[in-house]
């Protein structure tokens, strides 16, 4: 985080699952460590899968109010601060009544004062779209943000389905997993079928790498890999340069948050 910070980046995303929130204290301490102040960086969680916050799973997951209220609390307590300046909607909820999770994400950026914004996160356009819908007819905060996948393999989301929602709603994006969980490195092209020795794959243990694993040499990872030995590494700064303009082409804030990375950078409305 230094690094990152000492080369210009000053926004730090996290989760309540990540490492079973382990990264969010990580996080924190790093901050208190580091002594920076929390007004010149910015700091995003996201919630949805927080089991190991209490022993009942259906009582600590899902976007629900009780969920919503009980897990920002006790991310901001990993964390050790009084906000986040963006909490992330992690993956949608189709269990849980779209108003409710509307509501419940302004009541603790309102009445709370636990975050600034809200977002969302790999969720469907029609999904960000009724979100903004309730937000508009409630005159409450709609997501001002969306975190989508986007790499060569995955660019339909961000330059097809979420066109109208950069114009209509003003969304902004903070793009992750530009090489597609390292298949775009090329280090998996010659290991079709077992992660190569050494990767993140062979020996991770996250419940994360542990489902990637599990999944590894069936025909959709066989596919990818295939798409990927026929790409061509373009080693230009003029191409560079046209995927900078792109990106910021699709990316609007009200907080006017940029990021030295061409996949997460941000324009003021």
């Amino acid at each position: 985080m230094k690094t990152a910070y000492d080369n210009g980046i000053t926004f730090f995303d996290t989760a309540e699952s990540y490492a079973s929130g382990a990264s969010e204290t990580i996080m924190g301490q790093a901050i208190k460590k580091l002594a920076w102040n929390r007004s010149d960086i910015v700091i995003s969680t996201k919630l949805n899968w927080g089991g190991h916050n209490g022993e009942v799973l259906i009582n600590n997951h899902g976007l629900s109010r009780k969920h919503i209220v009980e897990g920002l609390r006790a991310s901001l307590k990993r964390m050790d601060i009084e906000y986040v300046d963006i909490v992330y909607a992690h993956r949608p909820d189709r269990l849980t009544p779209m108003e409710e999770t509307v509501r419940a994400f302004n009541h603790v950026i309102e009445q709370k004062g636990w975050a600034l914004y809200w977002g969302t996160s790999e969720w469907a356009a029609d999904e960000i779209a009724e979100a903004c819908g309730i937000a508009k007819q409630l005159g409450l905060i709609a997501p001002v943000v969306e975190q989508p996948q986007y790499n060569l393999l995955e660019r339909k989301k961000v330059e097809g389905e979420f066109q109208r929602l950069y114009e209509r709603f003003g969304i902004g994006l903070t793009t992750f997993s530009p090489l597609k969980f390292g298949l775009l490195s090329g280090k998996y092209n010659d290991s079709p079928n077992a992660p190569p020795e050494g990767s993140r794959f062979a020996e991770g243990k996250d419940r994360f790498v542990s489902g990637m694993r599990d999944a590894y040499g069936n025909d959709e990872w066989r596919g990818m890999i295939e798409k990927v030995t026929k790409l061509k590494v373009r080693h230009s700064i003029e191409f560079v340069r046209f995927l900078n303009l792109r990106l910021t082409r699709y990316s609007q804030s009200p907080i006017g948050l940029e990021s030295v990375s061409p996949s997460c950078r941000w324009r003021g409305a």
